[in-house]
């Protein structure tokens, strides 16, 4: 006897203090899956309601067993809904949980329900249901950002500011201008968006374990009740697809990127050096020991919510990259890197159009970093070719030559005089400074998709007329 004690505390102590039963306990914790698939309980039970309506309608379960079963179903999500449902882990995942609490209410009708269906299906569809509704939600988030931006593109059309290569100022730019460039970028992501949710529209069950079943089920009958176009076509491929969930991983982490780029922008921007926005209060915090500090802290964590979501595309693509057909235990992992991932990205995308519609921006400082740097430069050696006649090569030696100048003599190129720019290049004339403006130079940029006001406004119409 107490030899067996031994060796049971060696075998505990082997194991780990945490499974004081040893290796079932082990295999239990590394099995059960309801800690997080839980979150699929509503298209759990709209899959199921959809499966024996089906069974019943083709006569493979009796209406009646086909009312208990939804009933029951309807039953159990609402008990879900108020909190009062008890999960358990021995049961492993949502689909046994729901089943065990189907056969307390109605007995043996619920063991009808599992008939023609594998969980290998089960889980299919209702993760692929999940993802579906994550995206319709990410496209009308996408949406709304993109219409913040629309807003401020209009208030700021003619908003000059320098537009940046390298981060260093290149040519003036309207503030409305850029914020047509993340229109761009945000209506890219929306239009990803809406090619995965045609790509995943089909309908896996009815796939059963891998092979389909020898049941008259009629599949096109519980897609179309499903929402979904149509039925998968391979049950093999059905049940080992996890690309729709990599697809949205890898739209989340682009649209991740962007936001981040955007992220970053805000935090330069406002920055006392900057001082191009200020954010309110509602995004904004305090320092513990500097009373001047008002940090970005939303637009930083924004930024750094993309290496989350990176971390779960990489995290899925390695999880798959090695499984042969069909189902695999491994899929298992795919759920908590795309609930992880969408929680963030929605996180993400509703701070960052909040902050968009509520920053306050500082024109007269934009402006006034707007003509730094020489931004006019390219304006010259554009007047040099239109109006001089010169090559653009040779047209940009001379500008360089007038911006070195300037630079010696500390001032900008509209300050410099006439006689020092006829010195570089006699055929220059008075005229020259019409175009060494910030306003004249923006103004000037009409070619389509350009920073003229004009374009800019071209461009939000086109966006509102589609949003």
């Amino acid at each position: 006897m107490a030899e067996s004690n031994t060796d049971t505390k060696s075998s505990n102590q082997m194991w780990g203090g945490r499974f004081a039963s040893g290796p079932d306990a082990i295999m239990e914790e590394i099995n059960a899956s309801i800690g997080f698939d839980k979150k699929l309980f509503a298209q759990d039970i709209r899959g199921s309601i959809a499966h024996a309506t089906m069974l019943a309608h083709q006569g493979i379960i009796s209406a009646e067993d086909k009312d208990k079963i939804v009933h029951g179903l309807n039953t159990i999500l609402s008990e879900i809904e108020s909190g009062n449902f008890e999960f358990s882990r021995r049961l492993e995942d949502i689909h046994m949980n729901i089943e065990a609490r189907l056969a307390t209410l109605i007995g043996p009708a619920a063991g009808r329900l599992h008939t023609a269906r594998s969980r290998n299906d089960q889980v299919a569809l209702d993760f692929r249901l999940w993802v579906k509704e994550e995206l319709e939600k990410t496209e009308k988030m996408l949406t709304g950002l993109i219409a913040a931006f629309l807003d401020r593109a209009e208030e700021h059309a003619e908003s000059v500011m320098p537009g940046f290569t390298h981060l260093q100022t290149a040519q003036p730019v309207t503030f409305g201008h850029h914020c047509m460039a993340y229109v761009e970028m945000f209506g890219r992501d929306r239009s990803r968006v809406r090619h995965a949710i045609e790509h995943l529209d089909e309908s896996p069950i009815g796939a059963a374990a891998l092979a389909g079943t020898g049941y008259p089920i009629d599949r096109h009958m519980t897609a179309k009740a499903l929402g979904f176009r149509e039925p998968t076509r391979n049950s093999i491929d059905t049940v080992s697809d996890r690309d729709f969930a990599i697809e949205f991983l890898a739209i989340a982490a682009i649209t991740g990127m962007h936001l981040s780029r955007l992220a970053e922008e805000i935090v330069i921007w406002s920055t006392p050096q900057f001082g191009f926005v200020r954010l309110s209060d509602a995004f904004s915090t305090g320092s513990s020991i500097m009373p001047q500090k008002k940090n970005p802290d939303a637009a930083e964590l924004v930024r750094a919510k993309t290496g989350r979501i990176n971390g779960s595309l990489i995290a899925l693509l390695t999880i798959m990259k090695g499984l042969p057909l069909a189902y695999s235990k491994d899929m298992q992992e795919d759920k908590e890197q795309v609930f992880d991932a969408a929680e963030s990205l929605e996180l993400a995308i509703a701070a960052m159009t909040g902050m968009v519609r509520d920053m306050t921006v500082n024109t007269a400082r934009m402006k006034a970093a707007a003509g730094s740097g020489f931004s006019t430069a390219t304006d010259l050696a554009d007047w040099l070719v239109r109006e001089a006649g010169l090559p653009f090569r040779d047209a940009h030696h001379v500008t360089g030559r007038a911006v070195a100048l300037a630079e010696s003599k500390g001032c900008d190129l509209a300050e410099l005089p006439l006689a020092d720019l006829q010195a570089i290049h006699p055929d220059i004339t008075d005229k020259v400074y019409d175009v060494l403006t910030v306003e004249a130079s923006v103004a000037s940029r009409k070619s389509f998709g350009g920073t003229a006001p004009s374009e800019v406004r071209k461009q939000i119409a086109f966006w509102r007329a589609r949003n």
